[in-house]
């Protein structure tokens, strides 16, 4: 009995031995491929900022060293084990089926956002509307896009729900066109409020004369004659230039006798005369 006991003892110390080792070679080799992949990642991004590549690539291709040295390093861990990892192809391939399967959302987010590294309809800075949202590019990554809205926010957007949908990016172009509508009274003279508009769109040096701005009657509204105008400018000016027509033209419009009307209704009470019985 009592060599029973002394070889099931010496059996479980040599199993731990040898396991405990292999884990602990293992875990050591877990946490030492992590530091070098977070190593080789910022080593990479670092390199790339160096080089002036375009900053929308810089963060895909950091991430890409970072996952391909965590997989040799889960390899590595395999082989302390003494699992051959060639004949595991053939269950890692029905099993990353599966996984791909389950995991269509998630793909496709991926599948997307390589889309957008490589035709890059935005880059970084760029304002744009996207899925309903609007903001700056703060980051273009495999499986998101993140914002900045014009209040601040941060705003994180699957890449797969913007592949495929309307992009409106407002700062790809140099130029923007405004677009304004002033109402003025139907008894206001219209050609002297079409030269008070156009010599304000004059004075100011940030609208471009080519395109030339257009000023036309655009509409004749229940309580207004509508005045559309549409002046050019550089995209940076575009929402300065346009507060300050706004009240250009309401300034300019009074001081010339021109008046901006407020909504208004007219009602025309009949009498009716009751017929008298005969």
């Amino acid at each position: 009995m009592e060599d029973q006991i002394a070889a099931a003892v010496n059996t479980s110390i040599s199993i731990v031995s040898s396991w405990g080792i292999r884990v602990l070679g293992a875990l050591g080799v877990l946490i030492i491929g992590r530091i070098v992949a977070g190593w080789a990642r910022r080593g990479t991004r670092k390199g790339l900022e160096r080089a002036n590549l375009d900053p929308t690539l810089i963060p895909f291709l950091a991430s890409l060293v970072y996952y391909a040295i965590i997989t040799m390093v889960l390899i590595a861990v395999l082989n302390l084990f003494g699992i051959e990892t060639t004949s595991l192809i053939a269950v890692v391939g029905a099993a990353g089926l599966a996984i791909g399967l389950a995991m269509q959302g998630t793909l496709s987010n991926v599948a997307a956002g390589v889309m957008l590294l490589v035709f890059r309809p935005f880059k970084l800075g760029d304002f744009v509307e996207i899925s309903g949202t609007s903001g700056s590019v703060a980051e273009i990554a495999l499986f998101s896009t993140t914002l900045n809205t014009g209040d601040n926010v941060r705003i994180t957007v699957p890449n797969g729900s913007i592949y495929g949908e309307i992009i409106k990016n407002f700062s790809a172009n140099d130029t923007r066109r405004n677009e304004l509508v002033v109402g003025i009274s139907y008894g206001d003279d219209m050609g002297r409020a079409i030269e008070v508009i156009s010599a304000v769109l004059a004075d100011d040096p940030r609208v471009l004369a080519t395109p030339e701005p257009l000023v036309a009657v655009s509409n004749l509204g229940d309580s207004s004659v509508d005045i559309v105008v549409r002046p050019w400018c550089n995209k940076s000016d575009y929402w300065p230039l346009r507060f300050d027509l706004n009240r250009a033209f309401k300034e300019r419009l009074e001081a010339a006798g021109c008046s901006i009307p407020y909504p208004q209704t007219d009602v025309h009470i009949v009498e009716q005369v009751a017929a008298t019985a005969n």
